[in-house]
């Protein structure tokens, strides 16, 4: 691991995804704490249980919408003393780019994030992916169960079947619902929760990131949902990795991952904010 940059930032925000709880943050969490940084992983509102409790009672769960969850965050974020690194995976992705787009957080991390509006077209391996869910419109209020064989097409594609099923049992919670309506269908409603102003130049430094092979936000996702930031002068930056599942934050090899996650965030934010005003953003 590098040293930990001497400057203003010393907080990150890690903000877990759809069918996951802040549990899925843990090795992240103590290898960030290692360096010197304070660790937040505050879960979505209501969803500060166990794993085992929400399987049992998934009610939290089915509550769930974009708007109620950005603004958990936001609130938590404007308590802090300085703007903190905000990470966010899959729809945590999405949670923070709302977030920088409300002008929170010193540098922000999308880590296989689902896209916001805007991005047109969702690839199959998306769409299948949540289709346990999307398969029935009366699962938009529903905390819908998330199997072993959901877990091992959608996360754990380049696992092995048992290693999937020891990470489905350690991690996964059934999904809500209406968070993954509202984000399949956000270029169908002019009042989508997931508009993001992709123009601002003001906004701090943003680095999307995906998975070679992730089945939720492969990379031809990812990259659209970067492209939709050409217009804005802010820095945005888009990374690859090679053989990587959407369960990134947790598969075997996750260490490096974090790692440059962490050290781009901190390299930006220290960045006086003349100087992120270029673009690395992968154009079409």
């Amino acid at each position: 691991m590098g040293a930990t940059p001497l400057g203003p930032v010393d907080t990150v925000v890690l903000i877990h995804g759809l069918w996951m709880t802040s549990r899925s943050w843990e090795g992240w969490a103590d290898r960030y704490a290692a360096r010197g940084l304070r660790v937040l992983t505050p879960a979505w509102p209501g969803m500060d249980r166990e794993v085992e409790q929400l399987r049992d009672d998934p009610a939290p769960i089915a509550g769930q919408s974009i708007a109620g969850i950005a603004a958990h965050y936001e609130q938590i974020i404007h308590a802090l003393p300085r703007p903190p690194i905000i990470m966010g995976h899959s729809f945590g992705g999405l949670i923070a780019q709302l977030l920088v787009h409300r002008g929170l957080g010193a540098a922000v991390v999308g880590v296989a994030p689902a896209p916001i509006k805007g991005v047109l077209k969702l690839p199959l391996t998306t769409l299948r992916s949540g289709f346990s869910i999307l398969r029935s419109p009366g699962n938009r209020h529903r905390a819908v169960p998330f199997t072993p064989d959901d877990f091992h097409y959608a996360f754990g594609n380049t696992m092995s079947r048992e290693d999937s099923d020891r990470a489905w049992q350690r991690y996964a919670v059934p999904g809500a619902g209406r968070v993954l309506f509202e984000g399949a269908f956000a270029n169908l409603d002019p009042r989508s929760p997931s508009r993001v102003d992709t123009g601002r130049n003001d906004r701090a430094p943003l680095l999307l990131m995906a998975g070679e092979v992730d089945h939720v936000a492969p990379p031809a996702l990812v990259k659209s949902n970067a492209t939709l930031y050409q217009k804005s002068r802010a820095l945005t930056a888009y990374q690859e990795f090679p053989g990587r599942s959407h369960f990134t934050v947790g598969q075997e090899g996750w260490e490096p991952i974090a790692d440059q996650a962490l050290d781009w965030a901190l390299r930006a934010a220290a960045l006086p904010r003349e100087k992120t005003i270029a673009s690395e953003t992968p154009r079409p």
